[in-house]
């Protein structure tokens, strides 16, 4: 295990239930509200996968994984991110709490063994997306979506879970589309978000 990692992994006992394990793994480090998003994000993953003839376990696994860094602050996040050798971004410099995916990517496979690439793929982009998505990054990039983790219901919903009925592609690019109208407003646009927005819609 990198060293940059050994503090968080005090809290971590592994049975082999990803679900259970990541759910203690959380609330252990004071992230009860991100093992209950990670669980419904785990759900709607398994919900879309079964539905799109998908085989549900890595998408069950990359819901559930997909914020572990959360026990890592904002504020350590560049540094660990450079510790860790990951590629960082001038987008995500400027603005860490991106890096998060990428922080996901490392303690899935370091702290909790996954070393499916499919799976680790799809939790290292579920924020941005990326181009040349396969299924399962949509899968998980959709479900954090759809379970939203905010007040309210979120103002896309309604024109993704309809984009849904065409393709996976196509309720991707209603998020994307939603960011790119306010890109002028975000903190940064990353290179993957706006790579993938431009894919997908030459592709419409």
């Amino acid at each position: 295990m990198h060293p940059a990692l050994a503090p968080l992994s005090a809290h971590l006992v592994r049975t082999g239930d990803i679900a259970r394990d990541a759910d203690a793994y959380l609330c252990a480090h004071g992230k009860p509200r991100t093992a209950e998003h990670s669980a419904a994000v785990a759900g709607v993953a398994r919900n879309l996968a079964l539905r799109l003839g998908l085989e549900p376990a890595p998408a069950v696994a990359g819901g559930w994984l997909h914020d572990i860094s959360a026990p890592i602050a904002s504020s350590q996040r560049l540094e660990v991110a450079t510790a860790l050798g990951i590629e960082i971004l001038p987008e995500e410099r400027a603005h860490p709490m991106i890096l998060h995916q990428k922080l996901s990517v490392s303690i899935a496979r370091e702290l909790f063994a996954v070393d499916d690439s499919a799976i680790l793929s799809a939790i290292g982009c579920h924020t941005t997306l990326k181009p040349g998505a396969g299924p399962l990054d949509m899968v998980v990039f959709l479900a954090d979506k759809i379970a939203w983790d905010q007040p309210g219901t979120p103002p896309y919903r309604n024109a993704l879970l309809a984009a849904l009925n065409r393709s996976l592609a196509a309720a991707c690019l209603v998020y994307l589309s939603f960011l790119w109208e306010q890109r002028e407003t975000l903190p940064v646009v990353h290179p993957w978000m706006a790579a993938a927005y431009r894919e997908l819609s030459a592709q419409a």
